[in-house]
């Protein structure tokens, strides 16, 4: 890791060790004895005009407290407890601030609004009792520039309202690149007054008749820049453009379509300011190959700066390139080319439990901090799959709890080489951070998600005994020593120890990403033991799973009487837990049929009987090929099993 952190906790109260659980975590913080009585403030001084937007954040901020103040010019005298928003020279990173917290006052000083509005963000999670803070100094900076999250609103609609709690989310926990991709073949989503037929709902395959118009895009930018957020709009070309040729009647790559995609560009740049310009260019196949440059030249002459998808089209070396599968002409130190790391960071594609795992272990860029060509990386939410309800899109893909593990690596920095899915594979150094990191996740959880989608358990705790490899020559049901009455956990030696409530045996893009198996091999069988206490019988809550379905593949449903396709079973105490009933049960996979209870962490939870004291769960995962029938039924090797506490 590229830094270490100041604390100096004599005798730390838990109410204490919940004010200091920052995301992300600071530079440098240096706490000290005494308290500040935030409850008490009257007045923000500011340095200057400059600042007065962010004092109105503060503003608002108290006064969610309780607190009502005023805001005054700062040359005016003061009077004790205040709180002062400062703007100097001698701090130069335009991200960078100081906030120190003494008896008598607080004060946020930065080089630039932005470093102040990320000083309010940490102060804010610092006021959690409303009554009185801790004093402290604490100095920080991000070790990227560009810390993105990208939504897909081409395949699936989201009301301004939801992208708003998105982008608010985004803000506290001090990200700065929106990335709004609008088009698809799906459907085109923005308005254009020259071209009314692309958002016509005759054109759109899914949430007909829903795009937004000229004046909710400008609301959405101006929702960003009041929060110091980039916008970044995406129209995808000349690839996933169905919807274009359905609209246009014409092909992107055809004469008549780059003059019509010419004259949309043109109404778009004249329209809305904005620095960056995406053009996509992934996946498609190019007929002409003009177009990439012509494009890029054309955006270019707005003085826009543009990006694309690599492995994507024919660049020009000013393109800034996103990362999304192979890198390796990229990254090559020979070259001048920037670059956006998204490798690995599609929540599409993660169970919930593994994607804050393996984004807090992520070194991001292959660099442990940004450079002029290592920008910096992006999140990225690709719901292909349709979805019965925008709020879906949220809980299915686990965004909240992926967006704060992807914010403390982002800020911090650091992380580690390779791709990793289970908890104890980079040592002890790196699962005692992932400890610290998880309390203060839950730690946020309770205090700022409460109303909302945050599909995750502690996991740390949780320690599997791994038995195998049992040959089973393609017979998924043979029975092992294992699972049969006589087997004795305490004398028996685990082959393997694995940490955490998802366990991914083999991931099904190794040997790319590691996981708890260090050689897994084709038709065997291995058996998971873990212990539960409960201090009386009872009736507990638990998610239970074999196959976290991709929300982008049109993946088939689950058999019934079935928990998947490798005929995986679950044990509690030596009783057999039979899967859910569900209630697509067998369906084929159809991007165009939502998934409903699937996934653990949409589905409701599976209530259990404990009986007091220690209870066995005993888990059996088979696999056979590891070759998947098809592109969109990968192998997906893993089991979860954790408690899902109602409080």
């Amino acid at each position: 890791m590229r830094r270490f952190i100041f604390l100096i906790l004599a005798v730390v109260t838990s109410n204490l060790s919940a004010q200091i659980a920052l995301i992300p975590q600071p530079t440098s913080i240096y706490l000290k004895e005494g308290a500040f009585p935030i409850a008490h403030v009257k007045t923000i001084y500011i340095s200057s005009e400059l600042v007065r937007k962010e004092a109105l954040v503060l503003k608002e901020v108290l006064q969610g407290m309780g607190i009502s103040t005023t805001i005054k010019n700062g040359n005016v005298k003061r009077i004790a407890p205040y709180i002062s928003l400062s703007l100097l020279k001698s701090t130069p990173k335009k991200e960078a601030y100081q906030l120190s917290i003494k008896a008598n006052r607080i004060a946020i000083n930065a080089g630039h609004q932005a470093g102040v509005f990320y000083g309010i963000q940490t102060l804010k999670q610092l006021s959690v009792n409303k009554s009185s803070i801790p004093t402290v100094e604490i100095k920080d900076s991000p070790a990227f520039a560009w810390r993105g999250y990208m939504v897909d609103v081409g395949r699936n609609f989201q009301s301004i309202a939801l992208l708003k709690q998105q982008i608010d989310a985004m803000a506290a926990y001090k990200l700065n690149i929106f990335h709004f991709h609008f088009t698809e073949d799906i459907a085109w989503r923005l308005a254009s007054k020259q071209y009314p037929q692309l958002t016509d709902s005759a054109n759109m395959i899914r949430n007909k008749g829903k795009f937004y118009t000229e004046k909710e895009f400008k609301e959405l930018i101006n929702y960003c820049k009041d929060r110091h957020i980039t916008l970044v709009p995406e129209i995808d070309m000349p690839g996933h453009s169905a919807a274009f040729k359905r609209a246009m009647g014409v092909d992107m790559q055809s004469d008549s379509g780059v003059h019509m995609l010419k004259n949309i560009l043109k109404e778009f740049f004249t329209t809305y300011n904005l620095p960056y310009f995406h053009i996509g260019a992934d996946e498609v196949k190019i007929t002409n190959k003009n177009f990439v440059p012509e494009i890029s030249a054309f955006v270019e002459s707005f003085g826009k700066k543009t990006i694309g998808w690599e492995p994507g089209g024919n660049f020009n070396k000013n393109t800034i390139r996103q990362l999304w599968m192979d890198d390796a002409a990229v990254t090559a130190g020979n070259n001048d080319i920037q670059y956006i790391d998204s490798r690995h960071l599609y929540l599409n594609h993660m169970d919930p439990l593994e994607s804050v795992v393996t984004i807090f272990n992520r070194q991001l860029c292959g660099v442990d901090r940004g450079n002029t060509r290592a920008l910096g990386a992006t999140l990225c939410l690709w719901p292909d799959r349709k979805i019965a309800n925008e709020e879906d899109a949220i809980k299915m893909n686990a965004i909240y709890p992926a967006m704060l593990a992807f914010a403390e690596r982002v800020w911090l920095g650091g992380g580690y080489e390779g791709w990793v899915s289970n908890l104890n594979l980079n040592g002890d150094k790196a699962f005692n951070l992932f400890k610290d990191f998880e309390n203060r996740l839950l730690i946020h959880k309770k205090q700022y998600f409460k109303n909302l989608p945050f599909p995750y358990q502690q996991q740390s705790k949780l320690t599997w005994q791994l038995y195998g490899p049992f040959k089973n020559g393609g017979d998924l049901t043979k029975q092992f020593s294992p699972e049969l009455p006589d087997f004795n956990l305490d004398k028996e030696k685990q082959t393997l120890i694995a940490i955490g409530g998802t366990i991914i045996l083999r991931h099904w893009w190794a040997p790319k990403i590691k996981a708890v198996l260090p050689e897994p091999t084709e038709n065997t069988t291995w058996y998971a033991f873990t212990k539960i206490w409960s201090d009386r019988d009872a009736i507990k809550d638990f998610w239970i799973g074999f196959n976290n379905l991709s929300r982008s593949p049109a993946t088939d449903s689950p058999q019934d009487g079935t928990w998947d396709n490798h005929k995986s079973e679950i044990w509690l105490n030596g009783k057999l837990i039979s899967p859910p009933n569900w209630k697509n049960a067998g369906q084929k996979g159809d991007s165009e049929i939502p998934l409903i209870d699937e996934g653990y962490e949409y589905r409701k939870p599976m209530a259990l009987q404990l009986k007091k004291g220690w209870n066995m769960i005993r888990i059996k995962a088979p696999i056979g090929s590891f070759k998947a029938k098809n592109w969109q039924n990968p192998e997906k090797w893993m089991f979860t099993f954790i408690e899902t506490p109602t409080n």
